[in-house]
């Protein structure tokens, strides 16, 4: 949980018409926010953070190492795989008839990493 100690408020009512208009062409377009807010609301959920944690660095697991590791049913995992699948978080490869998970690419992992530094840098993270 974030605890905000004390609320900043500006009390400028000049206008920085360079810097907004900076901000304006920096701008991402509509699109990609949407795509970039779906993605976010699919890694806010701690399940889906600890799947996808167990598969950095490089890592494969099958459904049933994630059930052990996460220490939840087959089922609620395959669900949650489900998710980041369509998602493009993570890929499965199958050897005979075992199907094993891992991370889609290397930005996911980046994702989850930039946010760990980020947490522990601020002093969020409590043991």
């Amino acid at each position: 949980m974030i605890n905000h100690k004390e609320t900043v408020v500006c009390a400028c009512t000049e206008v920085h018409p360079e810097a907004v208009e900076q901000a304006r062409r920096e701008e991402l377009p509509v699109p990609q926010l949407l795509a970039m807010s779906e993605l976010f609301k699919i890694l806010g959920d701690p399940t889906r953070l600890r799947i996808v944690n167990a598969l950095a660095k490089e890592r494969e697991l099958c459904v049933c190492d994630l059930s052990r590791v996460l220490d939840m049913t087959q089922s609620a995992i395959s669900h949650q795989l489900s998710l980041l699948r369509r998602a493009r978080l993570v890929r499965f490869r199958k050897d005979g008839k075992v199907v094993y998970y891992s991370l889609d690419d290397d930005h996911v992992e980046g994702l989850i990493s930039i946010a760990a530094s980020h947490v522990s840098e601020q002093g969020r993270v409590q043991a």
